[in-house]
């Protein structure tokens, strides 16, 4: 499932939440911080241990992908994940590009293809439009008091 612009966090969370209550497994992770995660596993030698973390769950949850584009380092392991979990696992990413966007952020367009095509393969695109679902949470702004005249 693809979800896209305006209450995506929101609609992907009560999906993962309602997933949980049906007694699956769920992660939810930012993006940047899959991202961070894997790369320090590059560093330290714990990546294969660090990726069965996002490859284990029947249902992980990746929100605000495509941010920002890709490094090659990140194209792979988002590569990496989508094609292990492809037919075996859910996923859910969220964004706030849509789908077709999505192939300028990775630095090589054939893997970007490659990943896209297993992400579409049985997918569900939901594509939001509206008003954000946090613009319409937050205060309202208030009228000025009145003031009397001030000495």
């Amino acid at each position: 499932m693809v979800l896209c612009p305006h209450i995506n966090t929101h609609l992907a969370q009560a999906v993962g939440h309602y997933a949980c209550r049906l007694g699956y497994d769920v992660l939810f992770t930012k993006a940047g911080k899959l991202f961070r995660f894997l790369l320090a596993g590059r560093a330290d030698h714990s990546w294969e241990k660090r990726m069965k973390k996002y490859l284990a769950p029947n249902l992980l949850i990746i929100d605000d992908f495509g941010l920002s584009p890709l490094n090659s380092i990140q194209a792979e392991d988002f590569y990496e994940i989508v094609t292990e979990r492809h037919l075996k696992s859910s996923i859910i990413i969220t964004s706030n590009r849509p789908p077709p966007d999505w192939v300028p952020l990775f630095p090589d367009p054939v893997m970007a293809n490659s990943a896209l095509d297993r992400l579409a393969h049985h997918a569900h695109h939901l594509i939001m439009e509206g008003e954000s679902y946090r613009r319409k949470l937050r205060p309202k702004t208030s009228t000025p008091l009145p003031t009397k005249g001030v000495n």
